[in-house]
């Protein structure tokens, strides 16, 4: 048994378990005490009868009143996800380039990324309220530029004004259901985030299909409503936290790490440029050669300066030495890739291939949407009962893998109840992996690392999130055009085709002729230049458009199977978790818990 001020760092039996538990029980020591947090330190735990964060345990209703302020400024960025991707294809196809879409969305995930692990510096530094308070503030005020862009770059640059805001929402959030509530219990507050992001996924696709799908909404041209919707929501959201969220913060300065952020800005943000331009200038060409030299320069940058930072880095390397933190982190970096890059080109899917409305579109994502909830909630609950969580990302990373490798088996003619029973598992395997990813890093922390700790696993995800992005959606239009092209050319032999060329009967005859003429002039083909703008689609002839169709569902197919071998990364990354037990629930002795399953290496070293 330790009789040392400090409990051993390492607990392996079910004895060492029990006694660490009852001295934490027994020596209670003030927040401000060193020892009361090498105690929480150790165990990953603390006293189940005390908040993590020091002083005495907030009750459930407390606890639910914060979390009001904490969804709300959520909901506000989770529903902005949805509700731009949504409209994206009105947006993209009014400011007349398609192709060039991927930068609304990567511009917004660059900024987001970076500023993440800020947040979580200086949140320690001034309180997490204060920062909250400004994130929301940043993010309303891009909303509303964005309501006002005249084109994709401009666009793109309003949204990453926007990601400024949005990478505090989240890890603040999560950062502060650390402070607040035991390991054992988090699972199930996080699940009211989970809930939050669930419902956004319902109402922002339906919301967002309604703003694209109306012309002008009082003088307003539609779609700029979906960013301008977000100003009332943010209103009430300031009211709420300011009201609300009242935290007890100690100050703990310090350094910024303004460099760090630099260097990962220069690592990211040329990789990010040919991932979205090499189709264009070549993946060897000089462009793409100079894009690779900086940004591995700022990468080699950004490591040795977080070397040498040491506590005090954007990113303190020394976290990823703990072998929880490692693997939630490189699962979380292929996880993002391919949450991000499905999310991205299943709405795309829908609109170009299935001729869904915007609207329509939203609501055949609804199965998704179930099936996140199902996962989150289902796993939250046996979470608190059990204490443990690692089976949880397995299987959600296994399920992400197959159901991002049948979507390749999905072409236009697919009936949609297939691909809806393929989005409910895909939406599962996110559900298992959301929460217990965070809360396997929140665990293993340190009890000072754990706004660091949570912003970073936020932050990996996005970094996955905004490579996925760019990356597939630019696998996309570099093999849509010469799949749609070849699309065409096996048209030219089809009898209905050509039948339609000679006499179509469908759709408007203005645009049907425009079409052909068009096809006539690239020599019988389509290629890049439909990507354009896709609306042509459905205003021709069905049989004209029907090789598009195939062409855009091909190169569709091609971005899934890569989606899925990256995921096979991720599984194999969570096969490294170890098994940790959360501690016992509030209130409940070490005596109860040593009934159950003995405890592990705690805090997964």
């Amino acid at each position: 048994m330790t009789t040392s001020a400090e409990p051993p760092a390492q607990i392996r039996t079910r004895a060492e378990a029990k006694a660490a538990w009852e001295y934490a029980r027994k020596h209670p020591a003030p927040a401000s005490d060193p020892a009361s947090d090498a105690t929480s330190d150790a165990t990953g735990h603390g006293d189940a009868r005390t908040a993590p964060g020091g002083g005495p345990a907030l009750s459930h209703r407390e606890i639910v009143t914060i979390l009001i302020g904490l969804m709300m400024g959520m909901f506000l960025a989770a529903l902005d996800q949805t509700i731009v991707a949504s409209a994206m294809r009105v947006i993209a196809d009014d400011l007349q380039d398609l192709a060039g879409q991927a930068w609304v969305t990567t511009a917004y995930l660059i900024t987001s990324t970076i500023v993440t692990p800020l947040y979580g510096k200086l949140g320690d530094i001034y309180g997490r309220k204060k920062l909250f308070l400004f994130a929301i503030s940043i993010f309303t005020i891009g909303s509303v530029l964005c309501t006002l862009a005249w084109s994709i770059p401009s666009l793109a640059g309003f949204r990453a004004i926007q990601g400024l805001g949005a990478g505090g929402l989240f890890s603040l959030s999560l950062a502060i259901i650390g402070d607040i509530v035991p390991p054992r219990e988090r699972a199930k507050y996080q699940g009211y985030f989970l809930a939050v992001f669930g419902t956004s996924s319902v109402l922002g696709p339906v919301i967002g299909g309604f703003f694209a799908g109306q012309d002008t909404l009082f003088g307003v041209t539609g779609w700029r409503w979906v960013f301008l919707v977000n100003a009332p929501i943010a209103v009430a959201a300031l009211i709420v936290v300011t009201r609300t969220l009242h935290l007890k913060h100690t100050r703990l300065d310090h350094r910024i790490d303004y460099w760090g952020a630099a260097t990962l800005s220069i690592a990211l943000v040329p990789l990010l440029i040919v991932a979205e331009q090499g189709r264009e200038w070549g993946w060897g060409s000089a462009s793409s050669i100079v894009c690779y030299a900086i940004g591995a320069a700022g990468a080699t940058a950004f490591f040795v300066i977080e070397k040498r930072m040491g506590d005090e880095a954007l990113i303190p390397l020394r976290l990823f030495s703990n072998r929880t933190i490692g693997a939630a982190s490189v699962s979380s970096v292929f996880i993002g890739m391919g949450m991000f890059g499905g999310l991205a080109a299943l709405p795309l899917y829908l609109q170009i291939v299935k001729g869904a409305t915007p609207t329509e579109a939203g609501l055949m994502l609804l199965p998704m949407t179930l099936g996140i909830m199902s996962g989150s909630i289902t796993s939250g609950q046996i979470i608190s009962r059990t204490g443990r969580y690692r089976k949880f990302p397995i299987i959600g990373a296994a399920l992400l893998v197959l159901s991002l490798y049948a979507f390749h088996w999905v072409n236009a003619d697919t009936e949609l109840w297939k691909t809806m029973i393929v989005m409910f598992f895909f939406g599962i395997g996110l559900g298992f992996n959301f929460q217990p990813l965070t809360l396997a890093v929140q665990n293993a922390a340190a009890r000072r690392d754990i706004g660091v700790a949570t912003s970073s696993a936020t932050f990996t995800r996005q970094i996955g999130g905004t490579l996925g992005t760019a990356v597939f959606l630019s696998i996309l239009f570099s093999q849509a055009g010469s799949k749609i092209g070849d699309a065409f050319q096996r048209a030219s032999s089809d009898a209905s085709f050509q039948a339609a060329l000679k006499n179509p009967t469908g759709g408007d005859p203005a645009a049907n002729a425009q079409f052909i003429a068009s096809l006539k002039s690239n020599g019988g083909g389509a290629g890049t230049s439909a990507l354009t703008d896709s609306s042509f689609v459905n205003q021709i002839d069905p049989r004209l458009a029907r090789p598009f169709l195939v062409g855009f569902s091909d190169a569709m197919s091609t971005v899934f199977v890569v989606a899925a071998g990256v995921l096979v990364l991720a599984f194999v990354a969570t096969l490294f978790l170890p098994h940790v037990d959360l501690g016992p629930k509030p209130g409940e002795s070490a005596q109860q818990q040593e009934e159950g399953e003995p405890a592990t290496a705690v805090a997964g070293h």
